[in-house]
């Protein structure tokens, strides 16, 4: 399996985030050789091609396990940052086709040396679900209604539909345990690509707790679902819970799963109508979060 490289996307503090391999000289590959990449490795995995018009710089392409993704956040921050490490980087920012739109990306390097990624998401909305919806989302997350903050469950989308549940608090996000069948079950039936709990940890700083229960993708948890956060931002606008202001917007994910991951969201306006948003995250080499990862163990 020539030229994978596989990154944690998404890190908290050089630890946790989502691996993804990454295949930086893809255009020797057909579709079944890329979802055989996906289901080797276990995770979303990017493929960087050849652009196919002059308008973009490279076209990107998204596999997991069980079939073709139409976009991916996490596999396209770790995908740039590896261009980058190679040196491979046109000026910024970066023009990518992806089969749900152009995306563009930021990559900025420090005086350190370390990379930071942004990539633009559409503008999004949010639609409440209907109380039949409601409970069989419910069910198959396996909580009752005292369970849910005093805020509507939502589908929201930027580039992909994923469903917003406000959990009263993070005990109660942290302690379920989804039905992996449920969980397919519903999102079929309301037109979703994942349930995405949450929980306000403080509502002030913009700082939210989430998980992700994917739809159909060959696992049952993802540890950072940079997508999914972005449709909760523009939740959570919708909802005014959060204020319509650039101030950035933290989701941590992954922290039932033992690997935290960290998402920065920052919504972008024209006067007062959210036109999009910005999102990132930090990006680490596999081999120095297995370095960091033995160093804590011992």
């Amino acid at each position: 399996m020539a030229g994978v490289e596989v990154v944690n996307v998404f890190t908290c503090k050089n630890a946790g985030g989502n691996p993804c391999p990454v295949v930086m000289d893809a255009a020797g590959l057909d579709p079944a050789a890329m979802q055989e990449v996906a289901r080797q490795h276990g995770h979303e995995s990017g493929f960087i091609l050849p652009a196919e018009d002059d308008t973009h710089d490279f076209r990107f392409r998204f596999f997991v396990p069980n079939h073709e993704m139409e976009m991916c956040a996490h596999a396209t921050v770790g995908a740039l940052w590896v261009l980058a490490k190679h040196g491979r980087l046109p000026a910024s920012p970066v023009r990518i086709a992806t089969a749900s739109g152009s995306v563009a990306g930021f990559v900025f390097a420090a005086e350190s040396g370390t990379v930071s990624v942004e990539i633009t998401q559409p503008a999004g909305r949010a639609v409440p679900l209907s109380p039949d919806q409601a409970g069989n989302v419910l069910a198959a997350l396996g909580v009752g209604r005292e369970n849910l903050a005093d805020l509507p469950l939502h589908n929201a989308v930027t580039s992909r539909v994923k469903t917003l549940v406000p959990m009263r608090d993070p005990e109660r996000l942290h302690a379920l345990v989804a039905d992996p069948v449920a969980v397919e079950a519903v999102c079929r039936r309301i037109g979703s690509t994942g349930l995405y709990p949450y929980a306000i940890v403080d509502g002030e700083a913009r700082v939210f707790e989430a998980r992700q229960f994917p739809r159909s993708s060959g696992y049952p948890e993802d540890a950072a679902t940079g997508i999914a956060a972005a449709a909760l931002a523009f939740g959570l606008l919708h909802d005014r819970t959060i204020a319509a202001n650039d101030r950035p917007i933290r989701v941590y994910q992954g922290r039932a799963m033992g690997s935290l991951s960290e998402i920065t969201v920052r919504l972008g306006f024209a006067g007062d109508r959210a036109i999009g948003c910005l999102l990132g995250g930090a990006v680490a080499p596999m081999t120095d979060l297995a370095r960091a990862v033995a160093k804590v163990g011992r």
